[in-house]
């Protein structure tokens, strides 16, 4: 609990109007269906940096802890107030302090939305590469700490790709500035780096430079369909090989396909389906059409060239159909290398089978990134331990395929466990470090990356 005192302050920091109780809303986030729930002890919704400042002050002279929070997207328990202490809420953070189009660059406060970011470059002839879920929901600002990805991130890399600049507060209530408008700086060890993906343990993000891009001219998408994730997977590596430069490949197990596809925008899609796209001038995806098709169409029994649109549409809602086969599902974001993507699918497969769980899995094939998935029925909490021990299974499988147990959702709550398998112990002694120089006293999101 926090004292009569701290609560006045943060009342006189922010208004007594946005300092809020314990709220069902933010004492969750997405990984709530894996029972991720806890009441913080006050809600903070401040508008400015100097305002989160206050706050990280008053709290860390007080020895409460700090919980950042975005959009509430992640799956991973990232933004849950497990200690306790102060949910600080980026909402009203929204300004866009400077957008320069002819300079593809923009300043943006946490709190501005992706889809807004994505929007406004649109609108002036850009692109912001990063094609996270959720988008509407989801703010720029944990999109970074979390170091985002999605299905363009083949081409276009994560969020952090498009970060120059991070200003962000740290213990105990300083405001620093790593990078800026500007795209080169070896001027000193990459602290902006370290803030990037590093889930509020390191400092509140309050605001970020962004790069863009022209917006491509053209795009094509292809769907092809295999027997199996075997001849799907070696798809994959024909065209990594070609050298087509593909600005997504994802894909979707033939379990998948059967839970979501009836809405895909292809005739009778069954198997095992892989989601290409190629874009950029209309000569450049002319001049790679032939070459994509000849790379995927062996072994395929059918192939689509759908309206980009309806695909990516369609591509969104691929979770909530799955979810929708038995109302729940439990779904770990892992990675390995991508010439063990065909032993990873089939994997997710076989654990599901010995624990009596329909399993699938999605993802991004080009990166080795899957969604591996139990579908379960939320109120059957046998299913849900049995799913529990078999993500465990499928962590240990990515362990020995050489991967890593997250590619893009982050690490949080849930797999802070498992986080570091293969790292020796001076790797891991490094990794603490970090965390100490930033957060002696580890107020901040403590209990979430790392093991302590």
């Amino acid at each position: 609990m926090i004292g009569a005192q701290l609560r006045e302050q943060l009342a006189t920091i922010v208004g007594p109007e946005h300092l809020l109780g314990p709220e069902r809303r933010y004492e969750h986030d997405a990984s709530l269906s894996r029972g991720v729930r806890a009441k913080p002890d006050a809600v903070v919704r401040p508008e400015t940096t100097e305002q989160v400042a206050q706050v990280v002050r008053a709290c860390c002279r007080h020895g409460v802890p700090v919980v950042p929070r975005g959009g509430g997207t992640g799956f991973a328990g990232g933004a849950v107030a497990t200690s306790g202490g102060v949910v600080l809420a980026l909402e009203r953070m929204t300004r866009v302090r400077s957008f320069d189009p002819l300079l593809w660059r923009m300043e943006a406060e946490a709190g501005l939305t992706t889809r807004d970011v994505q929007r406004l470059a649109r609108e002036n002839g850009l692109l912001f590469g990063p094609d996270p879920g959720a988008a509407e929901e989801s703010q720029i600002g944990g999109n970074v700490a979390t170091n985002a990805g999605g299905p363009h991130a083949l081409k276009y890399g994560t969020t952090g790709s498009w970060v120059t600049g991070v200003e962000a507060v740290v213990a105990p209530g300083d405001v620093v500035r790593f990078g800026g408008p500007y795209r080169k700086d070896v001027s000193g060890y990459d602290l902006r780096g370290l803030l990037i993906g590093s889930e509020g343990t390191l400092g509140v993000i309050t605001a970020v430079w962004l790069r863009f891009v022209p917006r491509p001219e053209e795009s094509l998408p292809v769907v092809a369909l295999y027997p199996g994730a075997v001849e799907g997977a070696a798809a994959v590596r024909r065209v990594l090989g070609s050298g087509i430069v593909a600005a997504a490949l994802d894909y979707l197990d033939t379990a998948t396909v059967a839970a979501a596809g009836t809405a895909m925008p292809v005739d009778s899609p069954h198997g095992f389906a892989l989601l290409a796209e190629l874009d950029g001038s209309a000569e450049e995806v002319e001049r790679q059409r032939a070459p994509l098709l000849a790379a995927l169409e062996p072994d395929a029994h059918d192939v689509h060239l759908p309206d980009p649109d309806a695909l990516w549409r369609w591509r969104e809602g691929v979770s909530l159909a799955v979810a929708a086969q038995r109302g729940g599902k439990l779904s770990e974001d892992v990675v390995v290398p991508v010439e063990h993507l065909a032993e990873a699918v089939d994997g997710i497969t076989d654990i599901g089978r010995r624990y009596q769980l329909p399993a699938c899995s999605w993802g991004h094939a080009a990166d080795g990134n899957l969604h591996a998935t139990f579908m379960i029925d939320p109120d059957d909490h046998a299913e849900i331990e049995r799913a529990e021990e078999a993500a465990g299974e499928v962590f240990a499988m990515t362990d020995r395929l050489g991967g890593s147990v997250s590619g893009e959702h982050g690490v949080g709550l849930l797999k802070r466990e498992h986080v570091g398998r293969r790292w020796s112990e001076h790797e891991h002694a490094l990794q603490l470090a970090v965390k100490r120089a930033f957060d002696p006293e580890n107020l901040m999101n403590p209990g979430k990356k790392l093991r302590a």
